[in-house]
């Protein structure tokens, strides 16, 4: 179960505003790009929220790969876009895809700040001598 869990937070996006709103759009897109980077996507699910008081609404999508999911959840109102990127290493090490695949996915939304995290799963820690 080890594998690799990559997450980024985007702000203040340069996008063209449909990859924040349009959750058919953004499915593709994701599904395009888990693809070019030698991912396989295997089913796909996107939501979107209705506007508010703020702007337009958001979308969630979720691409299913064989490696794991990639997900992308949108805030058009603030030009903001959390990214999560998670592959399981159990037939080999697709660690390097799912990092050329984050890479894509942040080129998309032309973010002016970005904060990334990773974190290397299915890990036990040491056991505590007793």
């Amino acid at each position: 179960m080890q594998g690799l869990h990559l997450t980024a937070d985007l702000y203040d996006c340069q996008c063209a505003p449909h990859w924040l709103t349009d959750a058919t759009a953004l499915l593709a897109a994701c599904e395009n790009a888990a693809t070019a980077a030698g991912l396989t996507p295997v089913a796909r699910l996107g939501h979107s929220f209705p506007a508010t008081l703020q702007g337009p609404g958001g979308v969630t999508t979720t691409v299913l790969l064989a490696e794991s999911h990639v997900c992308a959840h949108t805030w058009p109102e603030s030009g903001s876009v959390t990214l999560d990127v998670y592959v399981c290493n159990f037939s080999a090490d697709h660690s390097s895809r799912a990092e050329q695949l984050l890479t894509r996915l942040i080129a998309l939304f032309r973010p002016m700040r970005v904060h990334e995290n990773a974190l290397q799963r299915g890990t036990l820690p040491p056991t505590p001598a007793t």
